[in-house]
């Protein structure tokens, strides 16, 4: 007598409901990252090296290196590189004042929260406050005239010039710093600080021989985050400078809308240049970040 063997059959669903709902959920921010991210990147990549006819050409690579071009990298990049170092060192300062230097925690929330909105302060907004305060009829302008006799004009400055620009974006450089640093500061043991202490370590043997060498991954990947922040940044400086500083941002929308110099491909060209800046700084930041962690956990 045979049997015949019917096969199992699995009650296990073909679809998991929960790994389509957590899929669902993060489907906005994978459909805004291929709209306005990911397809735009690739198109300025591909643009960067074809002509207005379609073809392909490496002459927009081959313009980058122009005097004019190279300029206002350079420029941009020293603009960047100011405001980023100017930006971690108060900030830093600030961030070990409210974690570290015991201050009432009124102050730390306050201040933490001043930050939230001020790092995201900028564009028009932030160039014409600095015009109003300032600015040659600014209000700090006017005030310094009129109360202390001292003309701030007379002695060389001008907003409108590479000084003036780094300080008006270390206004949202410097509360990027806070935000950032704060949760590495608050990372730091209080056991690291009791055990240096037992073994008789000074104040500031503990702060070079234990703090900082911790803490330089965080310092040094958040001062390329900065870094990358002001060089890609374009409504500010357009707004309080025109074109009378030629920084990247500005002459890619030059090339792109102007009227005068319109060249979509060099503009393209342009923005692969600054991807890849900016692109070094973040993956580096990311490399750093990931060594604080460790250290940290």
């Amino acid at each position: 007598m045979s049997t015949v063997s019917t096969p199992m059959v699995s009650s296990a669903p073909l679809i998991n409901r929960d790994r389509v709902i957590d899929w669902l959920g993060i489907a906005p921010f994978i459909i805004f990252s291929l709209l306005f991210l990911i397809i735009p990147t690739l198109y300025l990549v591909a643009g960067a090296f074809l002509t207005p006819e379609g073809d392909l050409t490496l002459k927009n690579i081959g313009d980058l290196f122009t005097p004019s071009i190279i300029s206002a990298y350079w420029i941009s990049i020293r603009v960047s590189v100011a405001s980023a170092l100017g930006g971690a060192l108060i900030g830093f300062f600030l961030a070990w004042a409210v974690v570290l230097g015991g201050l009432p925690a009124s102050v730390r929330s306050t201040l933490l929260t001043f930050s939230g909105v001020a790092s995201n302060f900028a564009g028009v907004p932030l160039a014409f406050a600095f015009l109003a305060t300032l600015g040659r009829t600014g209000l700090v302008t006017f005030l310094l005239r009129e109360w202390f006799g001292f003309n701030l004009y007379s002695t060389g400055f001008n907003l409108l010039s590479f000084f003036g620009l780094t300080i008006t974006y270390m206004y949202f450089q410097i509360p990027l710093m806070v935000l950032i640093l704060t949760p590495a500061l608050d990372g730091m043991k209080k056991e690291w600080r009791e055990a240096s202490q037992i073994l008789g370590a000074t104040n500031r043997q503990y702060w070079t021989m234990v703090a900082m060498p911790i803490l330089w991954p965080s310092l040094l990947g958040t001062t390329l985050l900065l870094f990358a922040n002001a060089f890609g940044a374009i409504a500010t400086a357009f707004a309080l400078t025109g074109s009378s500083l030629n920084i990247v941002p500005i002459l890619l929308y030059a090339q792109i809308r102007g009227d005068v110099l319109h060249n979509a491909n060099l503009g393209y060209a342009i923005a692969l240049g600054m991807i890849v800046i900016t692109g070094v700084s973040n993956v580096l930041y990311l490399m750093l970040r990931m060594r604080a962690e460790r250290w940290q956990k």
